[in-house]
C-alpha cells in the first residue's frame, strides 16, 4: 500500500524552507503531493505552471531523480481536505517555524479532523536554518533589491530577478 502525503501551499515561490519541510515527508510517504492552492482572487508572482516547474527541478536538484519520482504537483481551488480526499492522502503535511504557526495550524487541523476524520495531519518543525524564511518575506526583499540566495534554491533567486527586471 502507498502511503500518500499532501503538501498544501502557495509556494510562491519555493523557498529553502519547503525544501526542508519536502525532505522530510519524503521520509514518512512513499508519495507526496505538492498541492498549489490556485485562488482566482490573488495574483501571485509566478504562475501556476512556473512554481510547478520550480518545484520539479528543487526535486530533482535537491533529491535525485529516483525521490523526484516520489513528488507529484498539482493544484487545487477548493478545500485541502477535499483535495486530500482525492489524491488518495492519508495524512497532510504542515511545517512549523514558531508558536504562532503552530496555533494557526491546531485550529486547521482541528477543523479538517472534523470535515475528514481518516486523513491526519502531520506536523514538521522546520530545521533552525530555515525556520525564518517565508515566501512573503521572500516577495518582499527581492522586490526592494536585496539577496534573497540564502532563503530559495539558485534557481529560484534567478527567476525571482528576471521577474522583477521584466514583470508580466
Amino acid at each position: 500500500m502507498t502511503r500518500t502525503a499532501l503538501y498544501p501551499g502557495s509556494f510562491d515561490p519555493v523557498t529553502n524552507g519547503h525544501v526542508d519541510i519536502l525532505r522530510h515527508a519524503l521520509d514518512l510517504a512513499d508519495k507526496v503531493v505538492v498541492a498549489i492552492g490556485v485562488h482566482p482572487g490573488k495574483s501571485p508572482m509566478f504562475a501556476f505552471e512556473e512554481r510547478v516547474e520550480m518545484i520539479a527541478r528543487v526535486a530533482r536538484e535537491a533529491f535525485g531523480a529516483a525521490d523526484a519520482a516520489r513528488i507529484e504537483v498539482i493544484s487545487f481551488d477548493d478545500l485541502v481536505i477535499e483535495t486530500a480526499r482525492r489524491n488518495g492522502a492519508a495524512f497532510l503535511v504542515r511545517g512549523l517555524r514558531d508558536g504562532t504557526d503552530l496555533d494557526y495550524e491546531m485550529q486547521m487541523a482541528g477543523m479538517n479532523r472534523s470535515l475528514a476524520p481518516e486523513v491526519q495531519t502531520v506536523f514538521l518543525p522546520a530545521s533552525p536554518e530555515v525556520r525564518h524564511i517565508t515566501a512573503t518575506l521572500v516577495r518582499q526583499i527581492a522586490k526592494m533589491g536585496g539577496d534573497v540566495r540564502h532563503f530559495v534554491p539558485a534557481h529560484v533567486a534567478e527567476r525571482l530577478a528576471e521577474r522583477l527586471a521584466d514583470p508580466r
